[in-house]
């Protein structure tokens, strides 16, 4: 067997139906009395809820997290959080929502409880995207993993499928890249294997029954285990290019991740055969792995093209050059001419290629 190593982060997570009603337990176990409940303004009824059931434990909301998590809304949530003496934010939502809970927490060290209420998965990561300038910068820092995690399935089941496909999408990226990473190891590809499956088998379900509980609880739990990989391995090309097409295009985030991946794949199948054999014994697919999974998600009714996210045709040679801008871990090295022929396949919406 393979050297590796392994490091266990110190994750707390409560999973199952109705777990929300948990949160004052955790609240109480990490010494908050005055937490900040962040969401974004189409959940802002979340916030409320979570006020309801924290009652005097609750020092103030704050409603306006956004996609790619811009550097100048966090600076208002902390300066907010500074007047309120807040010492502890909870974030209910989406991956908004959880990464202006972790820039909060880089910025002000106060303790976090995420409650994901989509597939993001970044809540089981030390890894923040932020925006600034029209630039969204990566950054992985221990300080960045939240406290406590709830994972509430009743939380999901009013997730439009059109917003519950992309997310479980972006999800199963997380996995993906963990098989092909530089530091993957055996640990992290089983966690992706019994992620991605779990996916696979979810997002069907929920496409054809958006309300079918059980489907929505293997989705959650699909996502937890993705995220987990994200938050062990390091990320490649698919996550490279996501976060240069969202911070300088504003596409958004779990689309674009749907439509990159299986472009993503293509571009690493020659470069990465163990783990691409892998894959493709999870999607059934020998030998394409790339077409197996953009078939996965045509059939889910996913969005396959960044045309039809806003993506301008002349900023596919823009992104191109970013990506080769500076050095990251991936199979196959990153070239310029290659990448952009990638990015354009999927700004048109073609089948990728290898």
């Amino acid at each position: 067997m393979q050297s590796f190593k392994f490091e266990t982060l110190p994750y707390h997570v409560l999973f199952g139906v109705d777990t929300l009603h948990n949160l004052p337990a955790e609240v109480d176990r990490l010494q908050l009395t005055r937490v900040l409940v962040l969401s974004t303004r189409n959940h802002r009824h979340l916030a409320e809820r979570v006020r309801d059931i924290l009652d005097d434990r609750v020092a103030g909301l704050f409603c306006e997290a956004v996609m790619h998590t811009p550097v100048d809304v966090t600076t208002r949530a902390v300066e907010f959080a500074d007047r309120l003496h807040a010492d502890g934010v909870v974030a209910i939502g989406g991956g908004s929502t959880t990464g202006l809970g972790k820039a909060i927490a880089l910025r002000t060290q106060l303790p976090q409880i995420a409650v994901p209420t989509t597939y993001a998965g970044s809540e089981m990561t030390p890894v923040l995207g932020e925006t600034e300038n029209g630039v969204k910068t990566t950054i992985r820092n221990p300080r960045l993993l939240p406290q406590s995690v709830i994972y509430d399935v009743n939380l999901t089941l009013g997730l439009p499928v059109d917003v519950s496909i992309p997310s479980g999408l972006n999800a199963m990226a997380h996995a993906v890249e963990a098989l092909y990473a530089a530091d993957a190891n055996p640990i992290t590809s089983l966690l992706a294997d019994e992620g991605i499956r779990s996916l696979l088998e979810a997002l069907p379900a929920i496409r054809d029954n958006p309300a079918d509980s059980e489907a929505r609880s293997q989705a959650l739990y699909g996502a937890w285990l993705c995220g987990t990989c994200l938050a062990q391995a390091g990320m490649g090309i698919h996550h490279k290019l996501c976060h240069i097409l969202g911070g300088s295009f504003g596409l958004p985030h779990a689309e674009t991740h749907s439509v990159i991946l299986p472009h993503a794949i293509a571009y690493n199948l020659p470069a990465a055969p163990a783990a691409m054999a892998r894959l493709s014994g999870i999607l059934a697919r020998p030998g394409n792995p790339a077409a197996a999974m953009h078939e996965f998600c045509r059939r889910l009714g996913a969005p396959l093209s960044l045309r039809d996210l806003g993506m301008p045709e002349s900023g596919i040679a823009i992104a191109a050059r970013q990506a080769g801008s500076n050095v990251y871990p991936n199979p196959r090295p990153i070239e310029i001419p290659a990448v952009e022929q990638l990015i354009r396949r999927a700004w048109a919406g073609e089948t990728p290629q290898t």
